[in-house]
């Protein structure tokens, strides 16, 4: 478990953590959610002893990660793949990580399987490609057998079986009991994996929750639905209570109806629809609302984003 309170950072005048709060849980995996600059390298850095914090603190199995006895053996990382001597071979960079940390030599050889690396473990790591110093980091984080894991950006570099690869790993380390914490911009990815988010803006907690609940505080599904005959069907819904979005010449999107009731009205008005489905709530949808007020260079949205509310801590 890593229990994280109140850790605050600064740099000189700028706050990079604020006071924050929040627990990874094992046998979760824990999506660690936030735009460029909210804080949360620093805030990994401070769980494993790299920075120091200003206040507050950061404990792994109960104890600070620098009063652990075998460290590696008790919490794996990735955070910076680029950060390994480029002339050794990935072989030889496994192999003195296990030999400094007391791991034996057959360990190296399960995670340059468990990550994919084959016949590459042989060839000096100058020659990687960003996906390989990724599994190679993996690999590193996952040799002494951690119970406690952190990735940061994992998935970056990676193609489609190596994406399809790293979610598999961490289903399996979490339903092994390990505690897992991932921060990612694939959203789509966390949405797929994560059992628990934590948002933060600016040093700041935004939301501690399940992805669920997350998903949830979008409030009820939306209904897109097309007609020629769009004006005369918004009228017939607006009457029922329900919201109604032009989004098209022929289109609508329609809250606060289920796609049944908007058909079944739509069949009573004697309206012909051409489509007619529930609109998927998306992570995407509620980190932007999340998040929106957080972002340190915000960028024009092409659609409005869902209103997430109940999530905060």
């Amino acid at each position: 478990m890593i229990e994280v309170r109140g850790l605050t950072k600064r740099y000189g005048d700028v706050l990079a953590v604020d006071d924050l709060t929040f627990d990874v849980e094992p046998g979760k995996v824990t999506g660690f959610l936030g735009p460029n600059g909210a804080g949360k390298s620093t805030t990994m850095r401070m769980v494993l002893g790299l920075d120091r914090p200003t206040s507050g603190r950061a404990l792994v199995e109960g104890r600070p990660y620098a009063a652990l006895a075998e460290p590696l053996r008790a919490v794996g990382a990735l955070l910076d793949p680029g950060a390994v001597h480029p002339g050794r071979t990935g072989r030889s960079h496994l192999r003195v990580a296990a030999r400094t940390n007391g791991v034996p030599q057959r360990r190296v050889d399960e995670v340059i399987e468990l990550a994919g690396l084959g016949r590459a473990a042989r060839r000096r790591i100058r020659g990687y490609s960003l996906g390989m110093r990724q599994r190679l980091g993996i690999a590193a984080a996952l040799l002494g057998d951690p119970r406690v894991l952190l990735f940061d950006e994992p998935v970056n570099g990676l193609d489609l079986d190596g994406v399809r690869w790293i979610r598999a790993l961490l289903r399996r380390l979490a339903d092994e009991g390990r505690t897992v914490l991932v921060s990612s911009h694939l959203l789509s990815e966390m949405q797929q994996t994560a059992d628990r988010l934590v948002v933060i803006g600016r040093g700041r907690l935004i939301a501690d929750a399940t992805t669920e609940d997350i998903l949830r505080g979008l409030g009820t599904a939306r209904v897109r639905v097309r007609t020629s005959r769009a004006d005369e069907l918004a009228a017939v819904l607006r009457r029922h209570g329900a919201t109604v979005e032009r989004t098209g010449a022929a289109e609508l999107e329609v809250g606060g109806s289920s796609a049944e009731e908007v058909g079944e009205l739509a069949n009573a008005a004697r309206v012909p629809l051409s489509h007619l489905s529930a609109v998927a709530r998306s992570l995407e949808d509620a980190y932007l609302a999340l998040t929106g007020s957080s972002v340190e260079f915000p960028g024009g949205r092409t659609e409005p984003a869902g209103t997430a509310t109940g999530v905060t801590p």
